[in-house]
């Protein structure tokens, strides 16, 4: 039966996505290939480091570690324990990362209906700066003595802070039922925090260094307790994002139609900015700022599965994992015995990509 367009008060027809019906399996084909990538790249990113056994040892020892396979890899305990406390909690940290950051990059675009926003566009990147700089520079002395690293634990609250001043401050002129007085609000609170951060780097220039060396994002001190760090958050953060993925579906057609389809596009708004700033801010205090993974990962799966959120978010987490363990593979091979930042790597990836989507939009707009 041929559904029908609801009707607002001026009479005026309201467009409605079209329901379409799918195969149990034609979609989750799409799952399942992406989750054995996935497996792939991550026992690849395992493989690679300039210590430790030969790359090919690696799938033959983690075949003799399943229940009931027994496999002769000649990896020692000493090269498997370079393996399972170096490589391991980076390759796992940088999956969760990527993970987290393209998810959080696709909802926000369906929430502010704009395919270039990203995960940092209402101030978490800003306000992770700030709050590493504050521990490398201001609370240094006060923070010595403490048993484990404070700069992820004042990135992840002042992140956390920033984007709560810009909703407030977005909220107080409509940002909660309109995004773009939401995403100037953004704009407009990244600059002062920005503004405060070089303020207080001018005066404590022998840190600069060691500041632009977390901001630059790195996964190379990464532990297993990192790992537990942050998974509570992204997979919160996670699980929050998949459930309003049909309401991020409804909001394609804009505000004023999803509010009369039925969908309470404020607290839609709310709970889905709370969401992937929650895990952005978690991912960002424990790897630093990683720029384009909120962007390249969710066009990339728009264009190889569509635009709809139900197939878009759940594909998003894995291409972004797989993403961001196979950008740091170049920074640890190719560059020994120093590391190329894992930001800078995305941001050779991601920028031309972003030209390309930006020429194709604008082009688009044009015709």
């Amino acid at each position: 039966m041929a559904a029908t367009s609801p009707t607002v008060a001026s009479g005026a027809a309201v467009p409605v996505v079209p329901a379409t019906t799918v195969r149990p399996w034609r979609g989750g084909w799409w799952y399942v290939g992406a989750a054995a990538v996935t497996l792939v790249v991550l026992i690849v990113g395992a493989m690679m480091g300039p210590a430790g056994p030969p790359p090919w040892r690696i799938p033959l020892e983690l075949l003799d570690r399943l229940p009931l396979i027994g496999v002769d890899s000649g990896v020692t305990d000493r090269e498997w324990n370079i393996v399972w406390q170096v490589r391991m909690p980076r390759v796992v940290l940088g999956a969760l990362v990527g993970a987290m950051l393209s998810i959080a990059g696709a909802s926000y675009q369906g929430v502010f209906r704009n395919p270039l926003v990203d995960p940092y566009l209402l101030g978490a990147a800003a306000g992770a700066g700030l709050g590493a700089t504050l521990v490398f520079t201001v609370l240094r002395s006060a923070t010595a003595g403490w048993p484990v690293d404070p700069a992820p634990a004042m990135a992840f609250v002042c992140a956390l802070a920033t984007v709560l001043v810009t909703y407030v401050v977005g909220a107080s002129f409509g940002g909660s039922r309109t995004g773009a007085t939401l995403v100037l609000a953004g704009v407009a609170v990244t600059s002062l925090v920005t503004a405060i951060q070089t303020f207080i780097l001018q005066r404590n220039v022998d840190v600069v260094r060691e500041v632009y060396s977390w901001i630059l994002g790195r996964l190379s001190n990464s532990t297993w307790d990192d790992v537990k760090l942050v998974t509570p958050y992204v997979v919160v953060s996670s699980v929050v994002l998949l459930l309003h993925r049909r309401h991020l579906d409804l909001l394609r057609v804009g505000d004023d139609e999803a509010a009369t389809l039925g969908a309470p596009v404020a607290r839609v708004r709310l709970v889905v900015v709370a969401a992937a700033t929650l895990g952005t801010a978690a991912a960002v205090s424990v790897s630093g700022l990683i720029g384009f993974v909120g962007i390249v990962v969710p066009h990339l799966v728009r264009l190889l599965a569509g635009a709809s959120y139900r197939r878009l978010l759940p594909l998003t987490m894995f291409v972004g994992a797989s993403f961001l363990v196979l950008a740091d593979v170049p920074g640890r091979v190719l560059t020994d015995p120093a590391e190329t930042p894992l930001g800078v790597v995305t941001a050779f990836l991601g920028a031309p990509f972003f030209i390309v989507v930006l020429r194709a939009r604008a082009t688009r707009i044009g015709q």
